[in-house]
């Protein structure tokens, strides 16, 4: 098809949407004028869901029920027209007689249109062809639908406008509806896991006078009777410790979070995390239970152990593998970490096996990290802990006793995507003042990431942290897994878009 074709088939099209829409609008208008009009409707005492009817016939069988519904499906059959409304829990199917319903009503049911949100009472029955069906006595019109739903059997076929208007997408797509209620099914079994170890859900604020908690490029916004910059939180951690110091030993947080980089397949600007601290626990408890978590929500919700991600059979059951980032480096780059001493020679082996080390603070953990970062983080397919990270990118993470240069630190990976990030809480107050120090003279060179120091929070410290264990988890990626969801816009309702022009 040349250019000339196609531009003439746009115009084609929008002339046919104007007269549909012109259409619907007359007919809107007519309902007006005759003194019923859909958009008056209050209410409809609905007494039944499609699904209760479709999953137990027997027992609604010749009863009388109220259903409502979106239209969509319409056929007429001479003095009968069959049609199926969805409603939130399924589709059903209606029969409506000339001589079963009024004749108002039946003239008014042969001009409605697919997408057009009807109420129905009438009583139950299977087909000839054993379709449980409701024998409509009478029909209500509650909405007009102004605008036509895609055609039926290819739906929304731009990836886009898919997430632009998700109501649409929602209405049209069964899988885009499942996605979103396992969402919401996993995100109710965290909460009954937490709250079933004695967790306390609490709530931190989203506005801050610094950024904290991460290494992120975060949002300002401007407050307006404060005169102040403030910065949108780029993680909860820095006060949800806090309140492990004022003795809620066991607190977390469900909520959004913000970071002002780049957008990709798996990283959206604003994004759902939870973070929960435990005292007296170490990263190691995080470990057990971010398996039973994980897991036990894919038996639960799913059935099964075994996802189906990104091309690839995960298998969930636990335990999950476990090494060390000098392990992993050493396994699938040939370069051994434990065995180089200086800095020097550290960053002299990155680079000697391909790593980018421009711009990287020269360091043996700098080195060791890239190392991880650049080659080997892309064989991480099956559940994987990558333990002991090196203590120049973890400035929360308590320095581990048996090396200085590593920290009680994992992150998880499954099919090459971080899942969470969990460590033994640094409560030195001392310590940490200087990675505050450090963090800040890294911004102050230019590193828009780095953190910045928190007087307060070292204030906080020096009233004492107990031992703790902390974690945060990306619930979009955890979902994308239990969905087999490629990107990241499938498992949030209303994605970070760049608006049309006008």
């Amino acid at each position: 098809m040349n250019e000339q074709q196609t531009q003439e088939n746009a115009v084609l099209d929008e002339q046919s949407l104007s007269e549909i829409l012109q259409v619907r609008r007359d007919k809107l208008k007519a309902f007006q004028d005759e003194g019923r009009d859909p958009f008056r409707q209050t209410r409809f005492d609905r007494t039944t869901w499609s699904r209760e009817i479709l999953d137990d016939f027997d027992a609604w069988n010749e009863k009388t029920v109220r259903v409502c519904g979106r239209i969509m499906s319409k056929r007429g059959m001479g003095k009968a027209i069959f049609c199926h409304i969805r409603d939130g829990q399924g589709q059903i199917q209606l029969y409506i007689r000339s001589d079963a319903v009024t004749a108002q009503e039946f003239a008014d049911f042969r001009k409605y249109d697919i997408g057009d949100i009807i109420g129905v009472s009438g009583y139950v029955f299977k087909t000839k062809t054993g379709e449980i069906t409701v024998h409509a006595d009478g029909v209500t019109l509650l909405s007009k639908s102004l605008r036509p739903l895609p055609e039926k059997f290819h739906g929304m076929t731009n990836t886009e406008l898919k997430y632009r208007q998700r109501y649409v997408d929602l209405i049209m797509s069964q899988e885009t509806r499942r996605v979103f209620e396992i969402r919401s099914r996993f995100i109710s079994y965290v909460r009954r896991y937490l709250d079933g170890q004695g967790f306390l859900e609490v709530e931190t604020p989203i506005l801050n006078t610094i950024s904290g908690g991460a290494s992120a490029r975060p949002f300002i916004t401007h407050h307006n009777t404060l005169d102040m910059d403030m910065y949108l939180r780029i993680a909860t951690e820095l006060h949800l410790k806090r309140l492990v110091v004022g003795g809620l030993e066991r607190v977390y947080e469900i909520g959004r979070c913000f970071r002002n980089e780049g957008m990709d397949t798996k990283h959206n600007p604003e994004y759902t995390s939870i973070e929960w601290y435990m005292a007296y626990a170490d990263f190691n408890d995080m470990r057990r239970m971010t398996e039973e978590m994980v897991s036990g929500a894919a038996k639960e919700i799913l059935g099964t152990y075994h996802v189906t991600w990104m091309g690839q059979e995960i298998d969930l059951t636990p335990p999950w593998r476990c090494m060390t980032m000098a392990e992993a480096v050493k396994e699938y780059l040939g370069v051994d970490f434990d065995a180089i001493p200086d800095d020097e020679s550290a960053v002299a082996a990155a680079r000697a096996a391909g790593v980018d080390m421009d711009g990287v603070e020269p360091t043996w953990g700098h080195a060791l990290y890239e190392c991880f970062d650049q080659k080997v983080e892309e064989h991480m397919v099956q559940p994987t802990f990558i333990t002991m990270h090196p203590v120049d990118v973890s400035p929360l993470a308590k320095r581990s006793p048996a090396d200085p240069r590593l920290t009680e630190r994992f992150e998880c990976f499954i099919c090459r995507s971080e899942i969470c990030n969990a460590f033994s809480e640094l409560n030195d107050p001392i310590d940490q003042r200087e990675r505050f120090q450090k963090q800040a003279e890294l911004r102050a060179k230019g590193d828009e990431e780095a953190g910045m120091m928190d007087t307060d929070f070292i204030n906080a410290l020096e009233y004492g942290l107990p031992p703790t264990g902390g974690i945060g988890f990306g619930i979009d990626r955890c979902v994308m897994l239990l969905t087999g969801s490629d990107s990241i816009r499938d498992v949030i309702l209303f994605p970070t878009m760049k608006p049309l022009e006008s």
